[in-house]
């Protein structure tokens, strides 16, 4: 069934309505009519089952059937510190890790970054197609809330962030004693961050820190993972592990 979300103001009573360019995808792409049935999400975590009762230019008007929360939604919350990666492949990870479930995805400038990220139009211009991605990504995969990408952070505002976080781990290729499962033997918390290091991977001086701020250190396996590749296996793996994703 076709999945629209829209912000809290357009939710009135027993009647919700859609504006902007889902207008156009709904009459000219899907060329849905009147008593057609689709879902709308209020992007936090609540669905409702329409039936679209007046079609206009500029508004789509929708009566809800039914509301419920949306079962689409992880338990534990998953925040992705990702490194800059060169390209288009950033967008792909934004994709991916939404799809998946990641809750919100933040990009980090480590050292050994290719790509460099500063406060120009040209960067926040870059911040909104990737949010744009997310929200497309958050639709696809039935998500009930659209997860936001952040403005870039520093390295060091990224640990101070995430070692404030319910656990905080940082996938790095010299350990090669703690993995994931023993990390989350123990948790009950409800949020975790993930750290995800560059094509370069992190600097030492950058792992120190990580663990002075309680960060912990953990191994992928015994095979060296791409940066875009790391952070998608990463968050499959501890939505498995916690019971999200019954495979």
């Amino acid at each position: 069934m076709p999945r629209f979300f829209v912000d809290s103001d357009q939710i009135k009573d027993k009647q919700i309505e859609i504006i902007g360019q889902d207008v156009k995808h709904i009459k000219d792409v899907l060329r849905l009519l009147p008593a057609s049935n689709i879902t709308i999400c209020d992007g936090k975590g609540i669905d409702y089952s329409c039936k679209i009762s007046q079609i206009d230019d500029n508004m789509i008007k929708c009566d809800i059937i039914d509301k419920l929360v949306s079962k689409a939604e992880p338990g534990t919350k998953v925040t992705l510190f990702q490194s800059l990666v060169k390209g288009d492949k950033f967008e792909w990870v934004i994709q991916k890790s939404i799809e998946i479930g990641a809750q919100e995805i933040i990009p980090m400038q480590t050292a050994h970054c290719v790509s460099r990220l500063d406060k120009s139009k040209k960067t926040k211009s870059k911040i909104n197609r990737w949010n744009k991605i997310a929200q497309s990504a958050a639709k696809q995969s039935g998500r009930g809330i659209i997860p936001k990408v952040t403005d870039p952070l520093s390295y060091k505002e990224a640990v101070k962030l995430a070692s404030s976080m319910d656990l905080a781990i940082i996938a790095y290729e010299k350990e090669d004693l703690t993995n994931l499962k023993s990390t989350l033997i123990d948790f009950t918390g409800k949020n975790i961050g993930i750290l995800i290091g560059p094509e370069g991977g992190f600097s030492e001086k950058e792992i120190s820190l990580a663990k002075e701020e309680g960060i912990k250190t953990i191994t992928l396996g015994p095979r060296i993972l791409r940066s875009e590749t790391a952070g998608i296996v990463l968050i499959s793996n501890i939505l498995y592990e916690l019971g999200e994703m019954d495979l």
